[in-house]
């Protein structure tokens, strides 16, 4: 018993502490919380098919202030809002996007006369169907600032609107923030299905103990999944949010069917024909809530509340039976309640949080079901010493079991960590690896006395292909420009994206002559290449470079990217399509 703790408490500690040390912290998010206004109903079509409302055409006295963009006053019934902001600018940014933590149901948002996001599908009526909880990214542009951010809200559920909270955050910056708020969550999950695999193999080695254990895996399985689906971490795993918002209704309605076949064994002798009702009603319940939104007869995201009334009422009944007997209840007995009854508190007090009767904080619900499970495994193992040796034997496969978990969160780690360094568009490293990169390069030139050379690239006129044919087409050329760098210089040279249609390319070991040359050589072959989009030419797009190099133009290889910036500069002011050596 004493050494599966310790084992236990070896894993946590592991994982927590491989957990913060993969997430990058937050470095710069702003939060949203001031400025917002609202209005009830759906705005009006114009014949090019964009809302009205989002023209500034209305009286400005139909949009009242609200604190956060949600469940406004004097809902009424209506199922439409809307939400407005003008975005501040605290510093310059370089890949901005606004994170929501989730929204209730559906939504639109607009940004100078455009959509630029949009979850979930809306008719003709400006209605549609849940499909799930997810976090929310929505793309700016970088000349953001003062431009108002509209928001179209369809709901049919309790809440509508924005929840959780509103940030303004870097792009690369958000996956850390993600994984920093999840990684105790996915620890958890992982001990918490650790656990249920543990409890299942007593179930099958144990006939005895089978009507005990089986409760245990079962809630701990259910614990482990819901944990999981409900973490934010998920949606990077597998980008499906409805199917995340199943899984976490399917196991949150299962707990408390799990909780009664638990108690029952516990308290034999305390209104056991009650707690057993109460665990038939909540699989009766089950059934009929997934088949039901399965078959198209209901939206999942209303049977929440109804199973949320349910559940209180029965964690009600539940403490009003037992609680009068904890004078006769043993140690074991009494610490198993303990921990139900935080458990429960923290439920309801997330259901709260949920149902807006308290403000929106992070309740860790996931850290009150491992405090549960661990107190129902200390217990069972307590009370069953005769299965010692089989435990033995079990955790060494548990510890097995745990490396090898180990061992594909950190596989998944580092995979969703070169994301943060990988431009999602070309494939081509971004501003974040360009910036380390360009430091250790720095020392690393400084040391061993070669030279350092950056050529900075921009596409001419590129605005005027995003106006002209479309974003769609812009991002093609970039892509197409990308692919063409890539392939043109030396696969020593690492080129980078460092945002919008600014590119660069840091060279070691390199002279000023030879960069010049071969930028120039690039130059021509672009200029020969009609660039295509969806079979639509866009003719020849030309690039202006600047280059600056250390030690000939730098005595610090760390002001290159000034240098070359001017360089460039100087090539565009000099009519573009050109490469200017800075000097």
């Amino acid at each position: 018993m004493r050494r599966f703790i310790l084992s236990s408490g070896r894993i946590m500690l592991s994982l927590i502490l491989l957990g913060s040390i993969a997430a990058p912290a937050q470095a710069s998010a702003t939060a949203l919380t001031d400025g917002w206004e609202y209005r009830w109903g759906d705005s009006p079509i114009a014949d090019d098919g964009t809302p009205i409302w989002i023209r500034g055409e209305s009286n400005d006295t139909d949009w009242q202030a609200i604190d956060f963009p949600s469940n406004p006053p004097e809902r009424n019934g209506s199922h439409h809002a809307w939400f407005r902001i003008t975005l501040p600018m605290t510093r310059e940014w370089r890949d901005p996007v606004v994170y929501i933590y989730s929204v209730d149901l559906i939504v639109e948002a607009y940004l100078e006369g455009r959509r630029i996001y949009h979850y979930g599908n809306f008719d003709a009526h400006g209605e549609g169907r849940f499909a799930g909880w997810p976090w929310h990214m929505i793309e700016l542009p970088r000349d953001f600032a003062g431009k108002t951010l509209y928001f179209r809200v369809y709901s049919d559920y309790t809440d509508i609107g924005l929840w959780g909270e509103v940030k303004l955050m870097e792009h690369a910056e958000l996956l850390g923030y993600l994984l920093r708020h999840s990684t105790v969550d996915l620890v958890i999950s992982i001990i918490c299905l650790l656990l249920a695999l543990l409890a299942g193999v007593f179930t099958l080695i144990q006939a005895g103990t089978r009507h005990y254990f089986a409760p245990i895996a079962l809630f701990a399985f259910a614990s482990g999944i819901m944990i999981l689906a409900n973490t934010q971490a998920s949606q990077l795993l597998v980008s499906r949010p409805l199917m995340w918002s199943y899984l976490a209704a399917g196991s949150y309605y299962t707990l408390p069917i799990a909780i009664g076949l638990l108690l029952e064994h516990w308290y034999t002798d305390t209104r056991t024909r009650l707690i057993h009702r109460i665990w038939q009603f909540h699989l009766l319940y089950l059934v009929a809530a997934l088949g039901a939104a399965l078959a198209g007869w209901v939206n999942l995201s209303t049977t929440f509340p109804v199973f949320d009334l349910l559940l209180v009422t029965s964690l009600c009944l539940l403490m009003a039976a037992i609680v009068p007997r904890l004078p006769e209840l043993d140690g074991k007995q009494q610490a198993i309640l303990g921990s139900f009854a935080f458990f429960s508190l923290l439920l309801v007090t997330d259901m709260a949080v949920a149902h807006g009767l308290l403000p929106w904080f992070r309740v860790p619900v996931s850290s009150g079901a491992l405090i549960f499970v661990l107190a129902l495994v200390t217990i069972s193992l307590l009370e069953y010493n005769r299965t010692h040796q089989e435990l033995k034997r079990l955790n060494l496969r548990l510890e097995q079991e745990v490396a090898q978990r180990t061992g594909e969160l950190q596989t998944l780690v580092k995979r969703l960590e070169s994301f943060s360094y990988t431009d999602p568009l070309t494939g081509l490293h971004n501003r974040r690896y360009f910036t380390k990169l360009l430091e250790q390069s720095t020392a690393q030139a400084q040391r061993q006395g070669y030279p350092l050379t950056l050529l900075m690239i921009d596409i001419d006129h590129f605005k005027q292909i995003n106006d002209r044919y479309g974003h769609e087409a812009g991002d093609s050329v970039l892509a197409a420009i990308a692919h063409c760098l890539s392939q043109y210089f030396r696969e020593a040279d690492v080129v980078c994206r460092l945002g919008g249609e600014e590119f660069a390319v840091l060279m070691h070991n390199t002279e000023t002559s030879a960069v010049k040359e071969r930028a120039e050589a690039l130059l021509k072959t672009l200029a020969c290449t009609v660039q295509h989009h969806q079979q639509i030419p866009l003719g020849p797009v030309t690039i202006s470079c600047g280059i600056a190099s250390y030690p000939l133009h730098a005595v610090n290889p760390q002001a290159l990217v000034g240098l070359a910036d001017k360089a460039l500069y100087n090539a565009k002011h000099a009519g573009r399509a050109r490469i200017h050596v800075y000097a």
